[in-house]
């Protein structure tokens, strides 16, 4: 091809190297002057507990309280006044405990305790949350927080109650769950330093009591009369009628409305529990075989307790089949808790104790080795009794089963020897041994329960991602069977818009990087972006997939807006909706648009990341996905008018708008791989792959744009198709020109005669060829 054809493609392709080397050099002079200035900006912030006090009444936070002490201390606490007498204190959770939400800052909120350690009222004073300040309605968060007011954490602080949970809120589960774990361990934490004074149930000294362990030497067995009479075996029985009292009582009264049955006398549950590694219980309600077989099961100090039920409501339910955990029973001791695995669980049949009743769920559960249970003190097993109530919509009341050993198990501990005399100051900085031992637990962070409690969602959640990765790694053979592959796209487009968004709420935003950026800034932090599980695991995906293939593995699979925008046109298309092509030239000098508005977000979060979250409504995300449309018109409209854009033009917004795009096209171009494979005709003279882009990311030179690719593979199902890309066309005709002249008619000389049919023409370049395999000339 001569020099002179290539050089108007040449020119272009300088322009445009140069034009992204100016746009950088912009691009860093921006980020660097903006840097300064939120530096600036928040070096005036103030942020401290007076600040907040000021304007907040002193009633807001103890009610009948009308003035506020000085603050005393290190951390700060300000007693709340009465009469000039003091009622209680005040303080700011942050400085007591990590409150770092979704948006990376923290979340501040004045909490009113009294002397007891009961909270008395809570103020949410800032906060910078996205799915609070534009979607789920503040009221709604702040009254699953007040649901803390009147909790005794002075019993928390003395491991006499578990730790209280907040009522979640769907949508806003991680901001609601940080707010109230925040509050709660701050208030352990000020009520364990001794800075109240008395602090209830937490002020009480150590029991005179002598210590006692279980006699593992006690023998004989027991009927069941017997165990249940003497409190060996331990019960709980309600009924329909009482479990709804309770509900309403609790002000859910439409969870009161769904009664298990009609008839409220009705047996709710008759739950029983029993400490069966103590030998005497244990062999009366296992057998000896059973009970034998237990104890070369249990590893030292391990314990094991038998439950059993029977009513309309199962104590196992359906969680542990799903994800093996069993998410209605929780024991507890010293206000810590561990559920049961299926890995801890072992079926009964019957229990063996003579004149036990046939009871329709019996388990054996071991007690799983983080958790040390003390036979010896007092324990409970807290029945979750849940009734749902519209489609997602569920309601949870805890009932405690209390259990304390009968002393007849018991026998005194041996005598310690004396410990060595310490200092009074060593002595004061150690703490109880007992509850040395339980305060990780109490600690463990927030994030961890997080991904406990969603351990299903990212088994399926890893799972896709695997399909996805074996999808992209054997893309050659899929796209080379065009109706098998078009079945898998559409398939696992709807995983993405209807499990992975609509259900999981597992959506992407250029929030999560504008948030990841100013994080770097202001003080980095693993602990919110492992708040949110799927995220952080998408994050986590994305980020790889930038390395192998670009933005193309989530624009165009895992993103559920885009899943959403590609089926609805799919729908268009079958519904003989005209499509819009927009001329390349246009479209060439739109689709910077989105990297202007990236741009202008992340410049916009440098100076107020509240600020910018509120521009970031420019993506639908939320009002489509996050809410399901369920939102303020203007936003409803803004998003049913680009899907609508979308039905004529292809991923419409994708293409033009998406700032989460862009941001993932820049980092995109460090790939280490080409994937996508091309022939030296593409564009030159062949157009087709450029004509047929969905989202025309082929320049008409043939080159693929790598920042507008969104990897539906189209170009390669051309590109292995012998009956539309012209270069395979071209390589199926040799073929068959090939495999003619071998065939036993075109071998051997054949008499002409009259009427005889002339020998077949195949073209071969343009030219026609006569069956012998002699070129001919033509006169078209």
């Amino acid at each position: 091809m001569p020099l002179h054809t290539l050089m108007p493609g040449t020119r272009a392709t300088a322009s445009r190297h140069a034009g992204c080397a100016s746009l950088r050099v912009v691009a860093f002079v921006f980020v660097a002057v903006s840097s300064l200035f939120l530096l600036a900006a928040h070096a005036l912030a103030d942020e401290s507990l007076q600040h907040f006090l000021s304007g907040t009444p002193a009633n807001e936070l103890i009610k009948g309280a009308d003035a506020y002490g000085a603050a005393q201390g290190s951390p700060p606490l300000v007693p709340v006044l009465s009469d000039g007498k003091a009622v209680g204190y005040a303080y700011l959770n942050t400085d007591f405990s990590s409150a770092v939400g979704y948006s990376g800052k923290p979340i501040r909120i004045l909490v009113g305790i009294d002397v007891k350690g009961i909270i008395r009222g809570i103020k949410l004073v800032e906060h910078k949350e996205p799915i609070v300040l534009i979607g789920i309605p503040q009221e709604k968060v702040v009254a699953a927080l007040n649901s803390l007011i009147g909790k005794d954490l002075g019993r928390v602080a003395a491991g006499q109650e578990q730790l209280p949970q907040v009522d979640i809120v769907s949508g806003a589960t991680v901001t609601v769950l940080v707010m109230g774990d925040s509050v709660v361990r701050s208030a352990v934490k000020l009520i364990r330093s001794g800075r109240l004074g008395q602090t209830g149930a937490g002020a009480a000294g150590p029991s005179a009591k002598p210590a006692m362990v279980v006699d593992m030497a006690g023998s004989g067995t027991s009927d069941w009369n017997t165990l249940v009479g003497d409190g060996s075996v331990r019960s709980l029985r309600l009924t329909v009628g009482e479990v709804t009292k309770a509900f309403a009582d609790a002000g859910q009264n439409q969870a009161a409305e769904r009664a298990e049955t009609s008839n409220p006398d009705d047996r709710f549950i008759d739950l029983y529990v029993a400490p069966v590694s103590v030998p005497a219980i244990g062999r009366s309600l296992l057998g000896d075989v059973v009970y034998d077989r237990l104890q070369k099961k249990l590893k030292p100090g391990q314990q094991a307790i038998v439950v059993a039920g029977d009513g309309a409501y199962s104590f196992k339910g359906s969680g542990y089949v799903r994800g093996g955990i069993f998410d209605r029973i929780e024991l507890m001791q010293d206000g810590q808790g561990v559920r049961f695995r299926d890995r801890n669980h072992t079926r009964l049949g019957d229990l063996a104790a003579e004149g036990a009743p046939h009871l329709r769920e019996i388990a054996l559960f071991t007690v799983p080795d983080e958790f040390s249970l003390d036979l010896s003190e007092p324990w409970e097993l807290q029945l979750l009794v849940q009734r749902s109530f519209g489609a997602r919509d569920k309601a949870t009341l805890p009932f405690d089963l209390g259990y304390t050993l009968p002393a007849r198990y018991l026998k005194a501990a041996p005598a310690a020897e004396p410990a060595p005399e310490q200092p009074p100051a060593a002595a004061a900085s150690e703490a109880p041994a007992g509850k040395a031992a339980q305060a990780p637990a109490d600690e463990e962070p927030l994030w961890v329960k997080i991904w406990k409690l969603n351990t299903v969602k990212i088994g399926v959640t890893v799972a896709a991602l695997l399909v996805l990765t074996v999808i992209f790694f054997f893309q050659n053979w899929l796209v080379s069977r065009p109706r098998l592959f078009a079945w898998v796209r559409r398939g696992y487009l709807l995983f993405t818009l209807v499990w992975l968004g609509w259900y999981a709420n597992a959506q992407l935003s250029v929030v999560n990087v504008l948030t990841f950026v100013n994080s770097l800034v202001t003080g980095f932090s693993w602990e919110f972006f492992l708040a949110a599980p799927l995220i952080f695991i998408l994050w986590a995906a994305v980020a790889a997939g930038l390395l192998f293939w670009g933005r193309g593995p989530f624009c165009g699979w895992l993103c559920p807006f885009g899943a959403l925008q590609e089926l609805t046109n799919n729908l268009a298309q079958w519904l003989k909706i005209p499509q819009v092509k927009l001329p390349f030239g246009l479209h060439e000098r739109l689709w910077p648009i989105k990297y202007m508005i990236f741009l202008g977000l992340f410049g916009l979060s440098l100076y107020s990341v509240a600020l910018a979250e509120t521009y970031a409504e420019v993506e639908p995300f939320k009002t489509a996905i996050i809410l399901k449309f369920a939102r303020g018109w203007p936003f409803v409209v803004f998003a049913l008018a680009l899907l609508g854009a979308g039905l004529f033009i292809e991923r419409f917004y994708c293409r033009y708008l998406c700032p989460l795009g862009a941001a993932l096209a820049i980092p995109g171009r460090i790939r280490m791989f080409e994937w996508l494979k091309r022939y030296p005709e593409c564009g030159s003279p062949c157009q087709r792959c450029a004509k047929e882009c969905p989202v025309q990311a082929i320049h008409p030179e043939g080159e693929i744009n790598v920042n507008e690719c969104i990897y539906c593979m189209h170009c390669q199902e051309l590109y292995h198709d012998d009956h539309r890309c012209p270069h395979m066309i071209q390589v199926r005709l040799k073929r068959e020109k090939f495999e003619a002249l071998s065939s036993p008619a075109t071998r051997g000389p054949t008499k002409q005669g009259k009427g005889s049919p002339k020998p077949p023409i195949i073209t071969h370049k343009g030219a026609p060829v006569a069956a012998s395999g002699q070129e001919t000339t033509s006169t078209g």
